[in-house]
């Protein structure tokens, strides 16, 4: 290589926009300059589009639409107005609280109590009342917190308008307008290609095909697509609902509560409730207003106290407001939660695939060493590197350092002539130049082993630096055209281009914590594989010391799947290959997340059980993530695992305490039947059970810290305890009123038989409660027993005694009750220690 004065573009500095600013004549005499020297593209290079002008001149073709036009289609209304939303509407979030089957169901009692019975016997429809009240504020605020996280992470398009650049909200943007484009940016609306410079888009997302599409000026840009290589501009020709993935667009950004094991194990058991209260509730009423020859009143009274308990209305509520909790309390950490059910997905997890760039490190890199080979001068690479740097207007991490580093000469005379931009798929990028002689010179930067000629030895060095977890770059001169599909062969190395990458300070305890809880960390990157295990192995990642190379993995997925089970550390890997990796250890039955910034971890995103997109990532990640964390830390992820964990656990607790009440309701209205007595209970002692065995305790419970990890299974799980817990509280409790029955006789009997048997099943819930609190806190003792204290209080106070309508009378009977509850907290206690032995891990 001979040394010369440097190598530059002769066109305006695209890192300085003030140059772009020339007078008229000065830009058509560009203008033509640049048209006699373009190179022709190969219509056979569809992979390796090369922009054969200087990338800067053709940003600023177009002005854009004026001011006025502006105002003129806001004012027809040719505006891109779909509602981008990241929670349901309030109306949305009034109408899944209060308009239910079972808050219809419950309604239609309630009315018929406040009729015929005093206003204690309708305590439980103000208790709905309160309770769905409660779900609309949490949703509320968990909605405000959503959507001020939005707005932070909201995407940003850059319009031009009156030859100006300016980021403008996606609402704002208007029939006509000019978008730009730059790697990772997303198509926001449907269009028409204006300018494009070596312009790759990828349409899987909307077709399915994978392979990036080369966009040349004329050529039509759906929305829902994205920017892989190059940049351009394109004119907006469909807005609003007009556009093509609108629709798709707005659900894939919206609050959804969809893909939910606790949400559809919920909805199975309130299936399952309703096909048991018909029949059921039908033969109480019967057995209640016609074989019975009571009080009408009393009877309905005791008719509606059998049938209320059955339902678990509280359920659904505690699901909803843990999940709202759980949205608030991370919105506090920077973390938007774009579909809810992520918190509860990736607390299954168990597997997370990282991206190395921008996950485990630091976006931004710097420029260690230059080491000039084959006698290169060193001077001179300097100044090819900076040529290089100032023919990509927008460069990816990489090329930005070495722009940091060594600015474009301003006195060379070589001019640019061809561009070609860095994608993942190629892994280099390339421009060539016309020197003084009229020579056109190729250079190409990328990795080395891709850049090197089939069975050349890589220079000295390169090992140990990979092994140092530096980042090495190749500069080596083409022997043919850069349009040219064989571009990287037979390449000249004129010097390595060390890069050193910044480690995010969190990532280690990260990784370690995901280490503890069983969560396998792989990383995935498209660096040399060497280079990505050292960066591993200073985080500690298990495994670390043993990487693989991603080109010799096997396209088999059964076989792929069983070389990432055995390996935690590849590199070279392909943005397809990524998804192909996603999809292998799914088919091993693994719950998969996906983290990453770039437009190459988009199609894996898009394919993961959960995908986790950084803040400062491109749109396009953003867009198909389920998580976003906006504050670029890592160390944000255990935090959801604990909020998902702390969801999951806590519901499964308090489901069990519903359902144990639906079960044991059903069968004692099953045996008031069968037996033809009256139901032993009104609506104010079930609402007053319900209040302190499940009502309270359940709420403080639902929202409690829990660390336990999640296990699959929800409906199975609830039942196994809910259903012997239900059938020996029914048991007992229809045994001592069974016994009340036949020891109480004359006024005041049937109050005394009640009260004898609402001792009983208070006291098995109460154990089922103290059950179900485990492991014990101060608090959780606490709570126990203050509900325990709580229905003393009201045996003791006569006032109250009177409101519920509970007078023990006797001594024998209300310890034959109590005798009775202790054996039925015998059997709780061997059952669940039993079913505990048996359950799955």
């Amino acid at each position: 290589m001979t040394q010369r004065a440097g190598i530059a573009t002769d066109g305006p500095d695209p890192s300085n926009p003030a140059a772009t600013g020339h007078a008229a004549a000065e830009a058509e005499a560009a203008e033509a300059a640049r048209g006699a020297g373009s190179m022709p593209i190969d219509a056979g290079a569809e992979l390796d589009p090369v922009h054969p002008v200087p990338p800067p001149a053709p940003r600023r073709r177009h002005g854009g639409l004026s001011a006025g036009e502006v105002a003129e289609r806001v004012a027809r209304g040719e505006v891109n107005d779909v509602p981008v939303r990241s929670s349901r509407s309030v109306g949305e979030i009034v109408r899944a609280n209060v308009l239910t089957r079972f808050n219809a169901l419950i309604g239609v009692l309630w009315v018929i109590m406040l009729i015929v019975a005093p206003i204690q016997d309708s305590l439980f429809g103000f208790v709905i009342v309160a309770n769905t009240g409660i779900g609309i504020i949490q949703e509320l605020r968990a909605k405000k917190t959503l959507d001020g996280l939005a707005v932070i992470g909201e995407v940003r398009p850059t319009v031009r308008r009156d030859g100006t650049a300016a980021e403008v909200s996606t609402s704002e943007i208007v029939l006509g307008d000019l978008v730009e484009l730059g790697p990772g940016d997303k198509v926001v609306v449907d269009g028409e290609i204006a300018e494009a410079e070596s312009l790759e888009i990828d349409e899987s997302l909307l077709t399915g095909e994978a392979d990036p599409v080369l966009k040349r000026p004329g050529d039509p840009v759906m929305s829902g697509s994205f920017v892989v290589a190059g940049g351009g501009a394109f004119t907006a020709t469909k807005v609003g609902r007009e556009a093509y993935a609108a629709q798709l667009a707005e659900e894939a950004s919206r609050f959804t509560l969809v893909h939910s094991e606790l949400r559809g194990g919920i909805s199975t058991i309130l299936k399952y409730v309703t096909w048991m209260m018909v029949p059921t509730a039908t033969g109480l009423v019967i057995s209640q207003l016609v074989v019975k020859d009571t009080d009408l009143k009393d009877s309905v009274a005791r008719t509606v106290g059998g049938i209320v308990p059955m339902i678990p209305e509280g359920l659904v509520l505690l699901t909803s407001v843990a999940f709202a909790i759980g949205v608030i309390r991370l919105g506090r950490k920077q973390c938007l939660v774009q579909e809810l059910p992520a918190i509860e997905g990736l607390a299954r997890v168990n597997v997370v695939c990282l991206d190395k760039t921008g996950t485990l490190t630091e976006g931004g890199m710097d420029v260690t060493e230059v080491r000039p080979l084959n006698g290169a001068d060193e001077s001179a690479v300097h100044a090819v590197l900076g040529a290089l740097g100032a023919s990509d207007p927008r460069p990816n991490a990489s090329l930005q350092a070495i722009v940091d580093a060594f600015p474009a000469p301003a006195d060379s005379a070589a001019r640019l002539t061809a561009a070609l931009p860095f994608s993942s798929a190629r892994k280099y990028s390339g421009a060539s130049f016309e020197e003084d002689g009229g020579e056109t010179v190729t250079w190409l930067l990328g990795a080395p082993d891709v850049l090197l000629p089939p069975g050349r030895p890589e220079p000295a060095g390169i090992g140990r630096l990979n092994e140092q977890g530096l980042r090495v770059l190749l500069l080596a001169r083409a022997a043919g055209p850069l349009d040219s599909p064989e571009a990287a062969e037979g390449t000249e190395p004129a010097a390595l281009v060390v890069l050193e990458q910044r480690l995010r300070p969190d990532a280690a305890d990260t990784l370690r914590y995901f280490d503890e809880q069983g969560v396998a960390a792989k990383v995935l990157s498209g660096d040399n594989a060497v280079s990505v295990g050292a960066v591993a192995g200073k985080l500690g990642l298990p495994g670390a010391d043993h990487t693989v190379d991603a080109r010799t993995l096997p396209e088999d997925p059964a076989a792929m799947a069983a070389e990432l089970e055995s390996h935690a550390v590849f590199g070279r890997v392909a943005p397809r290959q990524k998804r192909d990796m996603v999809g292998a250890l799914q088919s091993r039955g693994h719950t998969v997340a996906m983290t990453g910034d770039g437009v190459n971890d988009v199609l894996a995103l898009k394919d993961a059980d959960i995908g986790v997109a950084m803040g400062s990532g491109s749109e396009a990640t953003r867009a198909v993530a389920q998580i976003v964390l906006l504050n670029n830390s890592f160390a944000t992820l255990p935090s959801v695992v604990a909020e998902g964990r702390r969801v999951i656990g806590n519901i499964t607790r308090v489901a069990t305490l519903f359902l144990t009440k639906t079960v044991y309701s059903v069968l004692l209205a099953i045996l008031v039947v069968c037996s033809q007595v009256e139901y032993p209970f009104l609506p104010r002692h079930l609402t007053l059970l319900s209040t302190l065995t499940i009502g309270v305790p359940a709420f403080f419970l639902a929202l409690a810290p829990n660390k336990e990890r999640a296990r699959p299974h929800f409906v199975r799980r609830v039942m196994r305890y809910a259903f012997p817990a239900g059938v020996i509280a029914a048991a007992a409790t229809f045994c001592t009123y069974l016994l009340a029955r036949s020891h109480y006789s004359g006024p005041g009997a049937l109050e005394a038989e009640t009260s004898a048997a609402t001792l009983t099943l208070f006291l098995v819930s109460m154990w089922v409660l103290a059950i179900i609190a485990r492991p014990y806190t101060w608090w959780r003792v606490g709570l126990v027993a203050a509900m325990g204290l709580c229905f003393v209080v009201v045996l003791a106070v006569p006032w109250l005694q009177d409101f519920f309508a509970l007078r023990l009378v006797g001594t024998v009977l209300p310890w034959a009750a109590v005798g009775i509850a202790a054996a039925g907290a015998a059997l709780l206690e061997a059952g669940w220690r039993w079913v505990d032995r048996r359950q799955p891990a």
